[in-house]
């Protein structure tokens, strides 16, 4: 079979501009390829793309198909992902075409698979995992090349195009695409149960997530998660528990709302302290298995020690957003019961501490979470209830149905009121639209407010809404104060 990935062969992504698509076509760009992506929606993902060198269509048609292929003597590789519809007008044209169409995981699996490479998989935490990682290889001149599902601050993008040995991956289990990666260095954050509409039980996610884990060359593995310690075989452990029986692991000596002081053992041996500007356990927990990851390639902890103290979490993961009249607007990606619980946890204790990596301690927390698909909602509806009851106000946005049907009885209300059940002191209200939600944040919360935007939908135009809605009252206060004509 001849290679996926050949230098004489155009490639072609549709759907160009989306966060795993765009992080390899750069990537590919960089590497010499010849590269074009179609994409409606311009923005500053493609502008990025275009000054890389890849050909940009904003059209989705059977024209575009005919552009690409014109001038060309090889037929393009077209790449698509679990994004784009069968019916897409672009895709129709390219298999009338009979032109080569792979997923865009096969793409990810030829560059894991060609290089020493770390794939970062699980439940949560994979994103900033692997963030770390390749942040903390370029930090100790490692030069990585890295493939992630956010964007990495220390890169200002997705994906990043390095001369080093190694190559740092995100491994998305949510199409179970992730078991054609042959990594050199597997990395296992955690297991629970999630996407409910690709796995009918927990069960079936271990399955697929063991299938990885038996492709790689060594295992890096989180002892604290106990499905991971019972059901899973790992070369190398970690824990923020105990450094007894595990290969590496990060003891908490001070937690406080803006980082955490800890010390960092290997084989139950002290090696030294180190400062995370990242708080909460859950961002301890990931920073130890980056740091892991570096001493298994070989990094000293001299280099990791100072490289830590200046870590940032990616893009959309408790992202700080500005001051709104007096409240702390932050997006976060939690769409899960644990990830919202976690990132809760995270803020109570910037207000119970007094201390913040935002520019003020806040002084109360306003969760305000929008459901994510019908089918995880109605799963997980309990459990969404029980992490939002421990904000000091609750806000629902609309739920973002991300294509899926309606279920009956399954709706933001629904989610509201099982909140309620459970904490009926608890200021709870729901928004029918986004800009209703806004107008909530704004009577509803007040000055020293910390106001988390939470999940994977549309939920993050929050903090723009917000700023629209202040420039409409500036504009009619203006307006009130002109003077009247003659």
């Amino acid at each position: 079979m001849a290679p996926l990935l050949d230098r004489h062969q155009p490639l072609h992504f549709i759907g160009v501009g989306g966060i795993g698509m765009s992080a390899l076509a750069g990537i590919l760009a960089e590497r010499g390829y010849a590269v074009s992506g179609s994409d409606p929606r311009d923005n500053a993902v493609l502008d990025r793309l275009r000054r890389l060198g890849v050909r940009v269509f904003l059209e989705q048609n059977a024209a575009t198909v005919a552009a690409i292929r014109s001038g060309t003597s090889v037929s393009p590789q077209v790449v698509i992902s679990s994004a784009v519809p069968e019916t897409n007008p672009e895709l129709v044209e390219a298999r009338r075409m009979g032109l080569a169409i792979c997923h865009r995981s096969d793409v990810l699996a030829a560059l894991i698979n060609s290089q020493d490479s770390i794939a970062v998989a699980g439940s949560h935490g994979k994103t900033t995992t692997s963030t770390l990682i390749a942040t903390l290889l370029a930090a100790t001149q490692h030069d990585p090349t890295a493939v992630i599902g956010g964007i990495v601050p220390a890169f200002g993008s997705n994906g990043r195009h390095g001369e080093g040995r190694l190559l740092v991956a995100e491994a998305d289990e949510s199409d179970g695409s992730l078991v054609k990666f042959r990594s050199s260095l597997g990395v296992l954050t955690n297991v629970e149960l999630d996407h409910t509409d690709h796995y009918p039980d927990l069960e079936a996610l271990i399955t697929t997530l063991q299938r990885f884990a038996g492709n790689t060359s060594r295992l890096l593995a989180n002892h604290d998660d106990p499905v991971l310690r019972e059901r899973f075989k790992a070369s190398h452990w970690w824990s923020i528990e105990s450094a007894a029986g595990v290969s590496f692991a990060a003891i908490a000596q001070e937690q406080r709302g803006d980082g955490t002081i800890a010390d960092f053992y290997e084989d139950g041996e002290l090696v030294g302290r180190f400062e995370l500007p990242l708080p909460g356990r859950h961002n301890l927990s990931n920073a130890v298995a980056a740091m892991a990851a570096c001493r298994l390639e070989g990094v000293s902890f001299a280099e990791l020690g100072e490289a830590v103290a200046a870590l940032q979490a990616p893009g959309r993961r408790f992202d700080f957003r500005g001051l709104w009249q007096g409240r702390l607007v932050v997006d976060d990606y939690a769409h899960h019961p644990s990830e919202v619980a976690a990132t809760l946890a995270m803020a109570k204790l910037m207000v119970d501490s007094g201390r913040s990596a935002l520019p003020v301690a806040p002084r109360r927390l306003v969760a305000v979470f929008q459901p994510h698909r019908y089918s995880r909602t109605a799963q997980f509806l309990d459990g969404f209830a029980a992490a939002l009851s421990e904000a000091d106000s609750v806000l629902i946005a609309p739920l973002y149905a991300a294509g899926e049907a309606p279920i009956p009885g399954i709706s933001s209300a629904a989610m509201a009121e099982a909140v309620r059940q459970l904490a009926p002191n608890l200021p709870v209200a729901v928004a029918s639209t986004l800009d209703e939600l806004a107008a909530q944040v704004a009577a509803k919360s007040q000055e020293g407010d910390l106001v988390i935007a939470m999940g994977a939908g549309d939920v993050n135009s929050l903090w723009e809404r917000l700023e629209q809605r202040q420039q409409a009252v500036d504009s009619a206060i203006t307006a009130s104060e002109l003077p009247l004509a003659a």
